[in-house]
């Protein structure tokens, strides 16, 4: 189980009335999302990631998520991220959401992306501003064993 001290990064998300489902805690579905969030707000306030005009996107080729306790609104979701693998068009994020002040995660998981050309969908080198905004999050395998 992942601990914070395994992440570079933390974004609050606050939860909403729309995340519980029916047994009063966040659906499955949401910790997605939240993963999603803290990716994509890194890359656009760091990388410089243009989601509306850019000529390189990056697509969600594969993700999952192990749930290790329930999050629930109201609180705020603590998401941690960091980066495990970091190729030519592709990188590879750890994430776990923390519930405040707990140092192991309530939800870990991966997400990976592939860069493309907006256009063609074609394989696209990751953009230079955005591997240098991912440097800082990259974590050895070494490291977290």
């Amino acid at each position: 189980m992942s601990a914070r001290d395994d992440y570079r990064h933390f974004l609050p998300i606050p939860t909403r009335w729309k995340d519980n489902d029916v047994y009063g805690h966040v659906n499955n579905v949401e910790y997605y999302s939240y993963f999603d969030t803290v990716i994509n707000t890194w890359l656009i306030q760091r990388g410089g990631l243009d989601i509306h005009r850019g000529a390189v996107i990056g697509l969600c080729a594969e993700s999952h998520c192990r749930f290790n306790g329930e999050l629930a609104f109201p609180e705020t979701v603590e998401a941690g991220l960091r980066v495990e693998h970091l190729g030519n068009a592709s990188v590879r994020y750890g994430v776990g959401l923390f519930r405040p002040g707990r140092d192991t995660a309530a939800a870990e998981g991966w997400f990976v992306h592939v860069f493309v050309d907006r256009d063609s969908r074609r394989s696209h080198p990751i953009p230079a501003a955005i591997r240098e905004a991912l440097l800082p999050l990259h974590v050895p395998a070494e490291a977290r064993a």
